[in-house]
């Protein structure tokens, strides 16, 4: 069956390459028909051979992934998101170097063998040279965005696929990454691919823009666009140049902006496509920029633009104002709720004492930002916090990740060897996230490293490390060491003091955050949120938790005008969602109510108002008892 599939298939291609084009079916577009010869004439290569995907060695991987370092952080968020959008079931978001070879795949763990055996392998060469026409190798020889569906596939073996594939490219213009969507179900037409190659076109920008920004962030950058609203968003122009005004890099948004390529710009005095001088130009610039400003060409065109970097001030004989003394802020956390206070106050105590934490809460509840706040807080806060995902990283990759190896280890080891996470943060404080996904094997040497402070890198030596660690998970891990999956040795290891972060919607300090995350996202400029808007976002469950809310106020702040958000200007998923029930201040009805809110006032009034002796003498966590405080309304 599958060999007159190939047969036909093989047919087919070889009417389209002798020039006998057909005028329907995959032959007919001309990007397809180019391919396809390539494939026989350039590559000879068979559309009928059914062989396996060429595999790059486990060193050569893990060699490659560090080229790309910066590039796999950056989409490994922008990813999942998109895999998310697609509704997840089916589709496999694949991230690739400039070769082809995927490096990173993010895909539901129950079909993750679907795609394998269609070879979507980490590692696999997926360039045209060696598996023919395909979304990926025809986006790298096309530099363009494109769909490959089913029976476009050059090879037989591959005609059950469909892939929209983007292109990524440096702040030079050069090809880094391509970003792809498969699909290996059957009911895919090349129409409902519209949508998905629109949304995988827009996360290939978001990328690249992401990467240019962080790539010069030692840089002035000017970004710009002719529309002051599309200022921050993917479609602006982004401009590097020097502290000598000759600029060093562009994106095509740029060029198309400025009508010149990127060859009659580089190293030229950004003054001369500008009507301004240097110094009014870098007179502009801030460190954390948010108002738009208007910027003419020398042509005479009209843009809109920001300028990030240092303000440049002529100096003065004057003398300077004595330093204010700052008072040490806690970084992107918020600790309003009196609950969360005393569990960061515990958490210090004992992380100073090297006792091991393990923070546990659902997804996007901030666990890493409150790791962060306690390594800040401690007298560690000058050495390195290294974060290691352990469900983001492949399980053949996250061995070599946290412990590292030795130069020529193993075939295609890098001569100088790496260094784990584990090395990495020597002196400081790891961050294992995600510690419930860590594969069986590996929690054995973990557990080894924890108990005698030292770490082998593969084909090494034994390392002393002097290494704090603070674990995370979303998972209940006690069920884990009932079902076998987690070793329960190292669960009482790593669990030497567990705070249980709340979720969003039951902090009592919804409130402040929503000020405190709001101010961070709007930096510079000032943005406030009407009583409707606020009532409403107050009111959303936020499955997403903190992280949720964070994306929605930064949208928010980057798309506000007129430094005031509305009710209409909210997601269409919270302006829709039903509003949370009011508990607060409402007088409790039923008598088994009046009940609860007298044994509350009771036990309060016996322990003097101290929460943990109220909720230990009651029998809960503190985070119930404020929750119950809330809802009778009582306050001291």
């Amino acid at each position: 069956m599958h060999n007159d599939h190939f047969s036909r298939h093989a047919q087919q291609v070889l009417t389209v390459t002798r020039g006998q084009d057909p005028l329907h079916g995959p032959g007919s577009d001309p990007s397809i028909a180019r391919s396809w010869l390539r494939c026989l004439e350039d590559y000879h290569l068979d559309p009928a051979l059914s062989i396996a995907p060429t595999v790059l060695e486990h060193g050569r991987l893990l060699e490659s992934r560090e080229r790309l370092q910066q590039v796999l952080q950056i989409a490994g968020t922008e990813m999942n998101s998109l895999h998310q959008q697609l509704s997840g079931a089916g589709h496999a978001v694949l991230l690739t170097d400039a070769r082809g070879v995927i490096l990173n795949c993010v895909t539901a763990p129950s079909e993750r063998k679907i795609f394998e055996r269609a070879g979507l392998w980490l590692g696999a060469d997926w360039s045209e040279a060696c598996e023919g026409t395909n979304g990926i190798g025809t986006c790298l020889v096309e530099r363009q965005a494109l769909t490959i569906h089913r029976d476009e596939h050059f090879r037989g073996r591959h005609t059950g696929l469909t892939c929209s594939a983007s292109p990524v490219f440096d702040p030079h213009g050069e090809l880094l990454a391509v970003l792809d969507v498969s699909s290996a179900r059957e009911a895919v037409s090349r129409q409902s691919q519209f949508h998905t190659m629109a949304l995988v076109n827009l996360s290939a920008k978001m990328i690249e823009s992401c990467y240019f920004l962080r790539h010069f962030e030692h840089h002035w950058l000017l970004r710009f666009h002719l529309q002051a609203e599309s200022v921050g968003l993917f479609s602006e122009g982004l401009l590097a140049f020097d502290g000598e005004g000759r600029i060093c890099a562009l994106n095509q948004s740029a060029q198309n902006l400025l009508g010149q390529p990127r060859g009659r710009l580089l190293g030229l005095a950004v003054e001369m496509f500008f009507d301004c001088t240097l110094d009014d130009l870098l007179g502009r610039a801030t460190a954390n920029p948010s108002a738009s400003w208007p910027l003419r060409t020398r042509d005479g065109r009209s843009l809109f633009a920001l300028l990030r970097g240092e303000q440049r001030r002529v100096s003065s004989p004057s003398v300077p104002a004595p330093a204010k003394v700052q008072r040490p802020r806690l970084p992107g956390i918020c600790l309003g709720d009196t609950a969360l206070q005393e569990d960061f106050r515990k958490a210090l105590r004992v992380f100073e004492r090297d006792v091991p934490l393990l923070i546990n809460g659902e997804t996007g509840s901030g666990k890493e930002a409150f790791a962060k706040a306690v390594h800040h807080a401690s007298q560690r806060a000058e050495q390195a916090f290294v974060a290691l995902n352990c469900a983001a990283i492949p399980e053949s990759l996250i061995e070599s990740e946290l412990f590292g190896y030795r130069g020529g280890s193993f075939t295609g080891a890098r001569k100088e060897g790496m260094r784990g996470k584990l090395q990495q943060a020597d002196g400081g404080t790891l961050f294992l996230d995600e510690i419930g996904d860590m594969p069986l094997a590996l929690q054995t040497r973990l557990l080894r490293v924890l108990e005698d402070r030292l770490v082998v890198p593969i084909g090494g030596e034994p390392q002393a490390v002097n290494v704090r660690v603070v674990s995370a998970t979303h998972r209940n891990l006690l069920e884990r060491v009932r079902d076998g999956s987690f070793r329960e040795d190292l669960y009482y290891r790593l669990n030497g003091l567990e705070i249980a972060l709340p979720p969003l919607r039951e902090r009592s300090d919804k409130s402040q955050l929503l000020d405190f995350i709001l101010a961070e996202e709007a930096g510079d400029q000032p943005v406030q949120l009407d009583r409707v808007a606020r009532q409403a976002l107050l009111a959303f469950s936020w499955p997403g938790n903190v992280r949720q809310l964070r994306t929605v106020l930064r949208t928010l702040a980057a798309l506000c005008d007129e430094g005031q958000v509305g009710f209409e200007d909210l997601p269409v998923m919270i302006r829709q969602a039903r509003p949370a029930p009011a508990v607060i201040d409402q007088p409790a009805d039923s008598p088994l109510d009046d009940a609860e809110r007298l044994a509350l006032l009771n036990a309060l009034e016996q322990q003097r108002w101290h929460m943990t002796h109220t909720a230990q003498q009651l029998g809960v966590s503190r985070n119930t008892l404020y929750r119950k405080l809330r809802k009778h309304g009582i306050a001291r």
